[in-house]
């Protein structure tokens, strides 16, 4: 069973530079001539709402997520935004640009979640959307490893980080017959991380948090040390200190 995690928007922030980077390639990449109404479909903290709204400054820009901390950090840089979970939201008006940067892949059945959101698009609308693709990677697959085999495997029976998102040829297969243009592509980051254990600080901003959630407070030292030594092993510093994180995510625009 995949687990909705809580959110800390200061984990979250540690790499915000990093976690800029696909943000900006996304919203690069978004071809409408003058939206109207753009809603960040999992804002988060609301990292991309001020650059959705310098790249369409005549648009209304929205930021919907499921998380009140997270939500509390967007609507201070003074965004609207709404808070429902993303899985059932429903826009009260057409949306020009649906934007989604790291978000959907917490969801599961996209046969269904995609065609959904494409409903949901004004005539000519952009749906944009951003997704980790990491799942047989060390960072996500160590996790499910020392879930099952620790002391906590009982109390982890069950909990699972975001699931595997599709191929890029079922996403082609699912939407070309829907939209009038499709984009799609992957890109690689290679994130040069500074501190101690910086994956295991990476993590627990992110695909971490269902575990560490479902945890009782006194294992989770030993959860975050077993999780620490795999990831050394798996992503060892370099000379100067630092760790390098490859990174791949797909990305996908469709345009109705």
């Amino acid at each position: 069973m995949t687990s909705q995690p809580s959110w800390n928007p200061e984990q979250y922030l540690r790499f915000a530079d990093e976690r800029l980077r696909p943000v900006l390639d996304l919203i690069g990449r978004i071809a409408h001539p003058a939206p109207q109404r753009v809603v960040d479909l999992g804002c988060g903290a609301g990292n991309a709402l001020p650059l959705l709204a310098a790249r369409f400054p005549g648009a209304t820009v929205t930021g919907v997520d499921g998380s009140a901390a997270m939500l509390r950090k967007a609507a201070d840089a003074g965004f609207a935004v709404q808070q429902a979970d993303i899985a059932q939201w429903t826009p009260d008006a057409p949306v020009d640009v649906l934007f989604s940067n790291a978000a959907l892949h917490w969801l599961e059945d996209h046969a269904r979640l995609l065609p959904r959101l494409l409903g949901f698009l004004a005539r000519g609308g952009v749906l944009a959307v951003q997704m980790p693709a990491m799942h047989a990677e060390p960072l996500r697959a160590r996790q499910d490893e020392i879930a099952r085999s620790g002391p906590w495997a009982a109390r982890l029976a069950g909990i699972a980080s975001a699931p595997p998102i599709l191929s890029a040829g079922e996403y082609y297969d699912l939407l070309r017959p829907r939209v009038a243009t499709l984009d799609m592509w992957y890109t690689e980051y290679l994130h040069v991380l500074r501190g101690p254990d910086p994956v295991v600080q990476w993590a627990m901003g992110t695909s971490l948090r269902p575990y560490l959630d479902a945890l009782a407070e006194e294992e989770r030292p030993a959860f975050l040390r077993d999780y620490g030594e795999a990831m050394r092993a798996a992503y060892p510093p370099r000379a100067d200190g630092c760790v390098l994180l490859p990174f791949r995510r797909l990305f996908l625009t469709a345009s109705i």
